[in-house]
């Protein structure tokens, strides 16, 4: 077993906190309040020291970072089975009571509510779509920050991502969902799909984004199962994405055919990556979500806890690093966050992977694979948090864990949040 240690001292840019929402039947995540980190540093990125074993030093003004691979240590499934029976689980099917008779003066206050704005709207929207459509980078740009992770490689997102979206007269909750695939190949993809069915359980209207630079198909296949086991229709907005990409002329083709041959109330055609048209599909929400109270505070965006987005942060570099087969076999688990007000939080997270050789390819030669990708996605999660963390990434196998109901539950594939 080989412990590796790299040493950064890197100032991080001002960026918004994020607020996690906790709900008051559930056990609080953690501390979502962060202190913006003040910098003493130059600015500049400092090269890095020679790798060294076992060496590392805590505290507030060290740039120093550790990061650990270890041989396979094999879990015991008993043992995973009483972790997730002892921890609370928080439904994302499940929409929280906004009935402001319930809130006290205070909570009224935290949730900005106004008894006598009658136009106030709000609601659920499920965003819907093939894979590599750019449904993340819309949702992203609605959110006006980013939650959901992007690469250029298809089948990215993998959980539904619950968004919040609030202005003064409205909030609109975003699910960031799968992309709608044909083939499943692995039990993995059955649980996916059907986390992309029940997002449409509580919406209030869809949205479904395709590729502008594709030739028009029918979306049949993507309201099948985004909204198939609904009785009732709801309202859909056709988004055609990358229009950045392709000639105006060809624009107008293409939303003339999705008027004519599906089934949808409006085509709005978007660049997701500029923003371009981002304003007319919040437009058309709006106009669909019904009126009445917030459901969460105006200033979180999203109820999903920090962990989860830590581990999206790892799984997005793994995407960006590796080729093949290598990112879709990875699970990314955040084992352990302390939260530590004196000195950097400490975390622990687990690559879980199914074949020996893709651990090899993970850690790569003299473990150097590995550091860089510790490196990069601890950057991201210190500009996330707004503070510095040991960032501490072991890497297991688990074999054909795609294929395992009871462990792709365990880790979250249920349509459920593990609140530990």
């Amino acid at each position: 077993m080989k412990e590796l240690a790299l040493q950064y001292n890197i100032p991080l840019p001002p960026t918004p906190k994020l607020r996690i929402h906790q709900r008051k039947t559930l056990p609080r995540f953690q501390a979502t309040g962060r202190k913006n980190y003040s910098s003493t540093t130059t600015g500049k990125r400092i090269s890095t020291t020679p790798l060294e074993v076992q060496e590392f030093e805590e505290g507030l003004g060290s740039s120093k970072y550790y990061v650990r691979s270890k041989d396979d240590e094999e879990y015991e499934e008993q043992e995973e089975a009483s972790t997730t029976s002892s921890s609370m689980l928080l439904s994302l099917s499940s929409k929280p009571d906004r009935n402001m008779a319930l809130l006290d003066d205070y909570e009224m206050e935290e949730m900005d509510y106004v008894p006598d704005d009658p136009n106030h709207r709000s609601g659920y929207v499920a965003v819907v779509g093939k894979p590599n459509v750019g449904k993340s980078t819309l949702s992203n740009q609605m959110l006006g920050q980013k939650l959901s992770i992007v690469t250029d490689k298809p089948q990215t997102t993998r959980h539904r991502i619950l968004g919040i979206c609030s202005g003064p007269d409205y909030q609109m909750i975003l699910y960031d969902t799968p992309g709608v695939i044909e083939k499943k190949m692995h039990k993995l993809d059955s649980m996916m799909m059907k986390n992309v069915r029940s997002a449409s359980i509580n919406a209030d209207c869809v949205v479904v984004v395709v590729d502008a630079c594709k030739p028009p198909q029918k979306i049949d296949e993507v309201l099948e199962e985004g909204v198939g086991d609904l009785k009732d229709k709801l309202p859909t907005l056709l988004v055609l994405n990358k229009k950045d990409l392709i000639k105006p002329g060809e624009i107008a083709k293409k939303i003339e055919w999705y008027e004519k041959f599906t089934d949808v109330d409006e085509v709005i055609p978007v660049s997701a990556k500029y923003g371009h048209g981002v304003d007319d599909v919040k437009d058309w929400i709006l106009s669909k979500l019904p009126c009445g109270p917030a459901y969460y505070p105006k200033d979180i965006a999203s109820e999903h806890p920090e962990r989860f987005f830590v581990s999206e942060i790892v799984r997005e570099k793994i995407f960006m690093q590796y080729r093949n087969e290598v990112p879709y076999a990875c699970q990314v688990n955040v084992v352990s966050y302390k939260s530590r007000p004196n000195a950097k939080d400490f975390i622990q997270a687990e690559i879980v992977v199914e074949k020996n050789s893709q651990k090899i390819i993970l850690i790569g030669k003299e473990g150097k694979a590995l550091k860089l990708l510790a490196t990069a996605a601890r950057l991201d999660i210190e500009d996330f948090l707004q503070k510095k963390v040991f960032l501490e990434i072991e890497v297991k196998v688990k074999e054909n864990w795609r294929q395992n109901e009871g462990l792709l539950k365990h880790y979250g594939y249920g349509g459920q949040i593990q609140a530990l």
